[in-house]
């Protein structure tokens, strides 16, 4: 069964609204674009209490069958209509991140206000996905090691070319079982340069990672050659994720 934070039951996970961390460890740890870090940040514990509307992720069946369950941290910006813009996720399974991001495309907060009226916010969800096991003894020691050692990661099948790169962003992207990018991570690259990368990633195609004959989500460790723009390239000086 899952336990939201207003106490309903629903399914096979636990979800909850946690305070994290602050914004500005979020921007150093390279995680959050450079246009997102002047947003009003709403600790997570404040922010429950505007939503609206929530859908509970329902538990991968694969993820139950591997035992496969924890934390996962996504950080979400919310318009001034209430809507989820953007939501990137921060920790967790390939399994359980993909749930709860197509989840939270349906959930709806009251808007923050300001003075001048409703304005945009970013906070961070939690979503804790929890097994009942009645005997202990049966859970396995390292699911999640032992998974993905018999998991075949994903792959760049084609990727546009393009002309003499001026700079490149390592991303880890989050690679649906379709072979769509649903989410990428910021692991290293300069600021200005984070946006277009993400925009030339959405053109790849990929193969999925594989369990056995099955596609599933998993995660991709990529570096993106980017074209830069003078002003860009005036602006990265001095200045990294």
């Amino acid at each position: 069964m899952a336990r939201t934070s207003g106490g309903h039951l629903y399914g096979a996970s636990a979800l909850a609204l946690v305070t994290a961390c602050w914004l500005a460890i979020l921007a150093a740890a390279g995680q959050m674009p450079a246009d997102e870090a002047h947003l009003v940040f709403i600790d997570a514990g404040k922010a429950a209490r505007f939503v609206v509307k929530r859908e509970s992720p329902e538990y991968p069946p694969l993820a139950r069958l591997n035992y496969i369950q924890g934390l996962v941290r996504v950080q979400v910006v919310v318009t001034k209509e209430g809507w989820v813009q953007d939501a990137h996720v921060v920790r967790g399974h390939p399994f359980l991140a993909v749930a709860v991001l197509k989840a939270m495309r349906s959930w709806l907060f009251r808007p923050a206000k300001a003075r001048p009226g409703p304005e945009e916010f970013q906070t961070l969800v939690d979503v804790n996905f929890s097994l009942r096991i009645r005997k202990i003894d049966q859970l396995p020691r390292q699911p999640e090691q032992d998974l993905t050692r018999q998991v075949r990661p994903p792959e760049v099948v084609e990727r546009p070319a393009g002309s003499a790169a001026a700079a490149s962003v390592r991303l880890r992207l989050l690679v649906s079982s379709e072979g769509r990018v649903v989410d990428s991570q910021v692991l290293a690259g300069r600021a200005p340069y984070v946006d277009e990368a993400r925009r030339i990633v959405a053109h790849w195609t990929f193969h999925p990672a594989r369990w056995g004959a099955l596609p599933v989500p998993w995660y991709l460790d990529v570096e993106v050659p980017v074209e830069g723009w003078p002003a860009a390239r005036t602006a990265a000086e001095g200045r990294s994720w």
